[in-house]
């Protein structure tokens, strides 16, 4: 196992970083990684960019705004969140293993005398107010785990930077309700800084893998990856992307995530369709998905067929089949 305390503090770097190590660093079998970042939203992969975000407020402070690649709801980063990875090689099934990648953390924050639970589908709380989401990617046997650690973070900035312009979905699914959230700090009995947390969390990785060594990049490595960030996370097509428009806009939450659909339809009959959201699936690319759909009839009953004939949860990981359905078509 190898870890990398990641000193930069460029959101599109770090991102660009972590996607190195998860897909060019499979030869080692675990990576643990430690990085912090100036204020940022970073959205979900399956996100719609412009309807997460505060665009003004964003604009006007100057705060990042950078897609990752894995599933999942926009979080806030400043210079008092901590991040942390954890990539490892194992095989993984239709449901996402989020409390045993997150127990370091809970670990960490029980040795300095804090009670940390995880809850719900990728929270960890303290006395119920959320301190940490969780995130994974899933590539070829590779999962990466990643969250997002409110140290003592600015939460005024959080909740104006995440203040999403109104809904204009008209439907009449269940709107998304963000979550209370608490810094870690106030709770801790002794006063530490971020660098201090973070020292404390890689000492816990340290003790439990002994034989972990830190890992140095070498100038080509680096190179790459500045490559990755310049042409991928650093450009607004990534980032952003083109809005959709489409005929039919849906919006609906269960369990599993949000799900938004984008669908142009005609003579009742799906033309295109596209997927935005928090959910989390093996396999990211949705264009299998959208494909199944053009040409099927806009009902629940051929909709529900066309679904049927593919393995839906290796994209919508926890969803029903009549879940998925209905996010789709009353």
């Amino acid at each position: 196992m190898i870890y990398i305390v990641n000193k930069s503090h460029k959101p599109d770097y770090n991102i660009a970083l972590e996607e190195y190590c998860f897909k060019k660093l499979t030869h080692h079998d675990k990576i643990f990684i430690l990085w912090i970042n100036e204020p940022a939203i970073i959205v979900g992969k399956h996100q719609n960019t412009i309807e997460e975000i505060n665009s003004e407020y964003v604009k006007a402070n100057g705060i990042h705004v950078v897609r990752r690649i894995s599933g999942g709801g926009a979080v806030y980063h400043d210079l008092n969140n901590l991040n942390y990875t954890i990539i490892s090689n194992e095989e993984k099934g239709a449901e996402f293993d989020f409390k045993t990648f997150s127990e370091p953390v809970i670990d960490t924050l029980a040795e300095l005398g804090v009670k940390a639970d995880f809850t719900g589908r990728n929270d960890l709380v303290i006395d119920g107010k959320k301190i940490c989401g969780n995130a994974q990617a899933y590539t070829k046997g590779r999962v990466m785990h990643h969250g997002c650690l409110l140290f003592d973070t600015d939460l005024s900035v959080l909740s104006k930077a995440l203040e999403a312009p109104k809904d204009k979905i008209e439907s009449k699914s269940t709107k998304s309700v963000r979550s209370i959230v608490d810094n870690i700090l106030p709770n801790l009995p002794e006063k530490i800084s971020v660098n201090e947390f973070s020292d404390k969390l890689l000492a816990h990785m340290r003790s439990k893998f002994p034989r972990m060594q830190e890992y140095t990049f070498s100038e080509e490595e680096l190179a790459e990856i500045e490559q990755i960030r310049s042409t991928k996370f650093g450009t607004w097509d990534w980032n952003f992307g083109h809005s959709p428009k489409f005929d039919i806009e849906r919006q609906s939450r269960f369990t599993a995530g949000k799900i938004q659909v984008f669908a142009d339809v005609e003579d009742s009959v799906i033309r295109q369709i596209r997927f935005y959201g928090t959910f989390f699936g093996n396999n990211s690319n949705l264009s299998d998905v959208e494909d199944a759909l053009k040409g099927v009839k806009y009902n629940s009953e051929a909709v529900r067929e066309a679904l049927s004939a593919i393995n839906y949860n290796d994209y919508f990981a926890g969803f029903s089949l009549d879940e998925l359905t209905k996010a789709i078509v009353d």
